[in-house]
């Protein structure tokens, strides 16, 4: 080719370079769709895949009547399922669509009443209930038909309506939500359970009405650790974001050379030790408090979590209040100078503009099915044991409401001297 013609040709130039390099651009640039068309494929579709050969069930737990520990002991339960964590080869991955196992943990208001769900493999159902019976002996689990399999294959329809979003956080997985510890009474310093709110939304429900809140949860590894300290390094001033652009980098490291020759090098004690040695007097209380915060929440087990929520119900009587309600209740567990949870703008069910009707009932029945599957395609985020234990926990015995079912009796065991017939 000539390079004359080639330079009053641009898009000559683009043809004779792509013709060069194609194989080994393209690859590239469609690598990560094509992971997931496969992922997606080995997975569900395959004739040989993993996910078929798993086996599943719905457990419910009735909590018990008098619960004065709080929340804290859930941390417990969740640090017991982390053992599941397995880390397979790339052959059982790519190949067999082997997968970490995950676990549902599920609130359902149903006409007014509370139920606590957890969903898992048939295997692991003796690890849950003896994680659950060692810190609740008195809890009652019990295996129970999938609830959503009550509702029609299809919602929206002439019937029903729903509404629903996957949740995200809206800083950096390192930074915490407002965890169980700092819900206190400021007179009496006593706990308030962050589930009050929520048993009193949901007693409100009327019939044909159901919220549903859903946490899949799947273990990771420590590493995960590693990228997040750099939210604490970044904290403590000891990681300096470099916002200069190349040319002016550039210009530095230059006439960092010419003065290197023009001038004698000083090897006097930088200035950047005694920035560090007066570093925790320059912190604010608020960025003392958020640095503890953040290096707290990173030194416990952390999973990743789907977070979804619905609202369906009957269309003669859908409310959409419950919506706001129940979000409001999520919402207590936001911190503006830690973190928050929002909805997430992509799963939420809305549709602006052009093609509202079709393009919200797509929304809702994605979103329906992707609950019903537990399905974690989307946004995820990175909840600790402790943050896991605020957001899904058996209330305490403060709680009241009358939504909420307990077990009625203490279960005690048999005494020692009975006569044996």
């Amino acid at each position: 080719m000539d390079p004359v013609t080639s330079i009053s040709d641009p898009s000559g130039v683009i043809r004779t370079v792509f013709s060069y390099t194609w194989w080994f651009i393209l690859p590239m640039a469609f690598y990560y769709v094509f992971e997931v068309i496969w992922l997606d494929f080995v997975r569900e579709k395959s004739k040989y895949s993993w996910f078929k050969s798993l086996e599943f069930t719905l457990l419910e737990v009735i909590p018990p009547m008098n619960i004065e520990k709080g929340p804290k002991l859930m941390e417990s339960i969740y640090t017991g399922v982390s053992g599941v964590f397995v880390t397979y080869s790339t052959y059982d991955k790519y190949i067999k669509g082997a997968f970490t196992d995950k676990f549902s943990f599920e609130l359902v208001g149903e006409e007014g009443n509370v139920h606590f769900y957890i969903r898992t493999q048939k295997k692991y159902r003796n690890l849950i209930e003896a994680q659950i019976y060692s810190k609740y002996p008195d809890a009652e689990i019990v295996e129970v038909e999938d609830y959503t399999m009550r509702f029609p294959k299809v919602v929206p329809n002439k019937e029903w309506d729903l509404w629903g979003s996957d949740f995200e956080l809206t800083m950096p997985d390192a930074y915490p939500i407002k965890t169980y510890d700092r819900f206190e009474e400021n007179v009496t310093g006593k706990m308030i359970d962050p589930f009050g709110s929520l048993m009193e939304v949901i007693g409100t429900l009327t019939p044909t009405q159901h919220l549903w809140l859903q946490f899949i949860i799947e273990p990771v590894a420590e590493k995960w650790r590693d990228d997040e300290m750099k939210v604490v390094k970044k904290l403590a001033g000891r990681l300096k974001e470099n916002n200069k652009s190349f040319m002016k980098s550039s210009g530095e490291f230059f006439s960092n050379i010419l003065k290197g020759f023009s001038e004698p090098v000083d090897f006097a004690t930088s200035k950047k030790e005694d920035d560090q040695q007066w570093l925790d007097m320059k912190l604010t209380p608020v960025e003392r408090e958020t640095l503890k915060a953040v290096e707290e929440n990173l030194g416990r087990v952390a999973f990743q979590t789907k977070m979804r929520m619905i609202y369906i119900g009957r269309r003669a009587n859908f409310d959409k209040s419950y919506v706001s309600a129940f979000v409001g209740a999520i919402k207590q567990f936001n911190d503006l100078n830690l973190n928050n949870f929002k909805p997430n703008d992509v799963s939420k069910t809305y549709a602006n503009y052009f093609f509202k009707d079709s393009r919200l009932s797509f929304r809702q029945r994605k979103i329906f099915n992707r609950y019903r599957g537990r399905n974690v395609d989307g946004k995820k985020m990175l909840l600790t044991t402790k943050e896991l234990a605020t957001v899904y926990h058996f209330p305490d015995m403060e709680v009241q409401a009358p939504s909420l079912m307990r077990v009625g009796s203490k279960k005690s065991t048999a005494p020692f001297n009975l006569p044996i017939g």
